[in-house]
């Protein structure tokens, strides 16, 4: 198993993701002795980052994580979890619970701190995280009468949190602009992969962690398994020039190279994957030049064709309704291919006035862009699957 050395902790860069634990049936509950078995090997094999929040499993994950491990010493394992601030909004100046939590009691920051703590039976998390931080839960995060984070803060004053950072599936300016807030966090995880890295921007996302020096813990390294099983072309591309190699393990060998990595979670359903997972991080060996160029170019060429929009902005100079273009395009390009809660999130954020139905189709876009790409056709194609798309609601358990 490969190690990264954090501060005062050498961290298993492979992180057990307790989101996807096996379950009895489709949407049931956790299959204990399935888990359980997967947890141990995970552990007994020399992983030791467990990463789970207040909602995974319906609310199970972490009270069952916390019992598996409580079986081994407390120090050697390190257990993250994370505060669901993504999961209320403001009402009238009322704070409420949204999405799958609507209608329940809303609990005070405090009082979801100790639940968790109880629930997972520790007296101290070694990482933990305001989740998701976005568009759409910044007003929560960021109300300094809520103080969120000066009650985390005040936590890891008294030793109860080691190391504090959040989650994101923001846009790059977001996440900018969050780091600008406050500059106090340990480290940040971000939805992180080959295909990620230009469909989603996570490419500038990783860039501006590494200008700040901050740590990346990378979730979605396959996408959700995306990634673990593609066409039949790319498949042979990648077998052809590593035939011992599962497909899977190119997307993970794909984020572990980067040097700004601490942590790759995955989610783990069942004992192949982890046996799989755990032979590719006790090899330290990065991608090739090459393997890199198959990855980002040969791959996903037959993976996803993108609007080749290079965000030079031209565009927005003459757009008479204020229109910005490129994000826009960013969002279309995987509303297109495959919707992802980053996605979700990003057209939750829209004002009424920023949607692409305000294109007018005057076309003055179209005659400036160096890349000739049809704006006002793209912004046309952008509304009509806006319109078929289900409401926002509940993300897919990541």
């Amino acid at each position: 198993m490969i190690y990264k050395q954090f501060h005062d902790l050498q961290i298993s860069q492979l992180g057990m993701g307790a989101m996807r634990l096996p379950t009895i049936g489709e949407r049931g509950p956790i299959d204990e002795d399935k888990a359980r078995e997967i947890i141990e090997y995970a552990y007994e094999h020399g992983v030791n980052y467990f990463d789970t929040a207040y909602r995974y499993h319906n609310g199970e994950s972490e009270k069952f994580l916390g019992k598996v491990l409580s079986q081994y010493p407390r120090e050697s394992w390190y257990l993250a979890s994370k505060m669901p601030g993504h999961m209320m909004r403001f009402n009238n100046g009322r704070l409420e619970f949204s999405g799958y939590l609507a209608g329940l009691p809303v609990a005070t920051p405090a009082e979801i701190f100790e639940e968790q703590l109880a629930k997972c039976g520790v007296d101290y998390f070694d990482f933990y995280l305001l989740h998701n931080v976005c568009e759409t839960s910044l007003d929560v995060y960021m109300n300094e009468e809520l103080g969120i984070l000066d009650y985390l803060l005040e936590q890891k004053k008294k030793g109860r949190i080691r190391y504090l950072g959040f989650s994101t599936h923001a846009m790059p300016e977001t996440l900018g602009r969050f780091l600008s807030w406050r500059d106090c966090f340990d480290f940040v995880q971000i939805q992180l992969n080959y295909m990620d890295w230009t469909l989603q921007n996570a490419k500038r996302k990783y860039e501006i962690l590494a200008e700040r020096g901050i740590p990346v813990i990378v979730m979605e390294p396959c996408r959700g398994g995306r990634l673990a099983s593609l066409n039949e072309e790319a498949n042979a591309m990648l077998k052809q020039a590593r035939p011992n190699d599962s497909i899977a393990s190119w997307a993970f060998r794909f984020v572990k190279s980067l040097p700004g990595v601490l942590v790759v979670l995955s989610g783990m359903t069942k004992l192949d994957q982890v046996i799989d997972n755990i032979k590719t991080f006790s090899d330290p060996t990065p991608l090739t030049e090459e393997e890199n160029e198959l990855l980002l170019k040969k791959v996903m060429s037959t993976l996803v064709q993108l609007v080749p929009c290079t965000a030079c902005r031209y565009c927005c100079d003459g757009c008479p309704q204020n229109l910005d273009i490129p994000k826009l395009i960013s969002i279309y390009n995987e509303v297109a291919f495959e919707p992802s809660p980053a996605v979700h999130f990003a057209i939750a954020a829209l004002k009424d006035d920023e949607k692409p139905s305000n294109c007018i189709a005057c076309g003055k876009c179209k005659e400036i862009c160096p890349q000739g790409i049809d704006v006002p056709e793209i912004m046309k194609k952008f509304s009509e699957a806006l319109e078929k798309m289900p409401r926002f609601g509940p993300p897919r358990r990541r």
